[in-house]
């Protein structure tokens, strides 16, 4: 399976996501808190795709994005939550 990352972005919110066949199969949506913070308020894989690792791939992407752009993240998504307690990689962006 060879998708990639795509990402939209306005001023306010986000979302970094995979789409197959035009379909968004994989999602990350943010929402900027605060001036140099975005919360992660929703994580979705649709069912066929679950187990494939695109949870983490998006959260991945979304965190090397707030490292570029000098961002905070707080995690609003369960998902998230979980995997910020789990490792101590994204230990430098969340809040």
């Amino acid at each position: 399976m060879d998708l990639q990352i795509k990402h939209k972005e306005n001023t306010t919110n986000g979302i970094f996501y995979f789409e197959k066949e035009h379909k968004i199969v994989a999602e990350m949506e943010y929402a900027y808190s605060e001036k140099n913070v975005i919360s992660i308020n929703h994580t979705e894989v649709k069912p066929a795709f679950k187990g494939r690792g695109l949870g983490i791939k998006l959260l991945d992407e979304t965190v090397n994005f707030a490292r570029k752009n000098n961002l905070k993240i707080t995690a609003l998504c369960p998902f998230v939550e979980v995997q910020f307690e789990r490792s101590d990689k994204y230990n430098d962006v969340k809040i």
